[in-house]
């Protein structure tokens, strides 16, 4: 109250003082953890809490991306509503299914994340020794399709050029995109880009690569060289730019972009876009289409596509959307 930071330990008799943190409600649940006394010991709801637990979190939510904790915790507000209450050994894989194929049946997207969110609470319950089984196990996925169809280039040109007679900030979105359909770059890699990242005179921009796993997690850097459209952009960013703002795309106050708040605001624009007769619901395309539209045309210049992914195959599968394939006679 007075401003100063308080630390909580709890003092077994005759034993060391134990650290709780500066958080009075963590710090009384882990004290109730100690004694036995939690009503909530062995739920859900119980494994969430250490599993995104502040000070001491699962090791496998601490390497998440900022964007997918964001996806998670989400997801966690719907799941808690079925089993949050639940002691996890009494969850069946068969109530699993129930809830991914009957009850999230009209939002299939979300409920594959909010299955494999489970699995990894599930997992974690078994190495805190509350649950045995991982009750995702045998339940399948909904089948979904991926997007067939990159955003027609005439169509985001008319967008873009109507974002840049938008406000300051909507034109900050709208290059954005523009960078996005032709960098290729996933937004949460670019969010964050400095201009120290970019070598005009070298002719490149450097981003780290995100999704990667195991040792060269943050260790592939992804070089893109600047071409001639890429290099107008950054002159138009350049003149924007306020005085030793670091960030290429910047908030009102100089601050990068999180997530949430950059898909709020394109939202936004997209919205108002269909208002104004711009895009239609049937036209309208999401920011990561942007990615597949950079893939497709790099195919259809260069014959091949762009290394992307880890995986050559998803480049294929997720991000070429060509409906003409080339290729020369015997």
């Amino acid at each position: 109250m007075d401003g100063k930071t308080v630390t909580y330990r709890y003092h077994p008799t005759g034993q060391k003082p134990i650290n709780l943190g500066t958080n009075r409600i963590d710090a009384i649940r882990k004290v109730l953890d100690l004694l036995g006394n939690n009503k909530d010991h062995g739920t859900l709801k119980w494994i969430w809490e250490r599993y995104t637990d502040v000070e001491a979190p699962a090791p496998r939510w601490k390497k998440l991306v900022d964007s997918t904790k964001t996806d998670y915790q989400q997801a966690w507000k719907e799941i808690e509503k079925t089993f949050g209450k639940m002691p996890a050994n009494q969850i069946e894989s068969t109530m699993v299914a129930r809830y991914v194929h009957i009850e999230r049946a009209k939002a299939p997207k979300r409920a594959n994340t909010e299955k494999a969110l489970l699995s990894n609470l599930f997992g974690h319950g078994i190495k805190l020794g509350v649950c045995t089984i991982n009750a995702t196990i045998g339940v399948e996925p909904h089948q979904l399709e991926a997007r067939t169809e990159a955003p027609d280039e005439a169509l985001l040109i008319k967008y873009l050029g109507w974002l840049a007679q938008q406000t300051s900030q909507r034109q900050i979105i709208g290059m954005a995109a523009e960078y996005a359909s032709l960098a290729g770059n996933r937004k949460c890699e670019f969010l964050h880009l400095t201009w120290p990242q970019i070598d005009r005179q070298a002719g490149v921009i450097r981003t780290i690569r995100a999704k990667q796993r195991g040792s060269k997690r943050e260790q592939v850097v992804e070089v893109v060289k600047i071409s001639t459209a890429l290099d107008a952009l950054l002159v138009r960013l350049l003149a924007i730019r306020k005085l030793d703002c670091l960030y290429v795309f910047p908030t009102r106050d100089n601050n990068q972009y999180s997530d949430r708040g950059f898909k709020t605001l394109w939202q936004r624009c997209t919205l108002e876009a269909i208002k104004q007769n711009v895009l239609s619901k049937k036209t309208r395309f999401t920011f990561h289409d942007l990615r597949a539209f950079y893939a497709t045309k790099h195919k259809k210049v260069t014959g091949i596509l762009p290394d992307l992914h880890k995986n050559p195959e998803t480049t294929a599968r997720v991000y070429d959307r060509n409906t003409e394939v080339f290729r020369s006679s015997n």
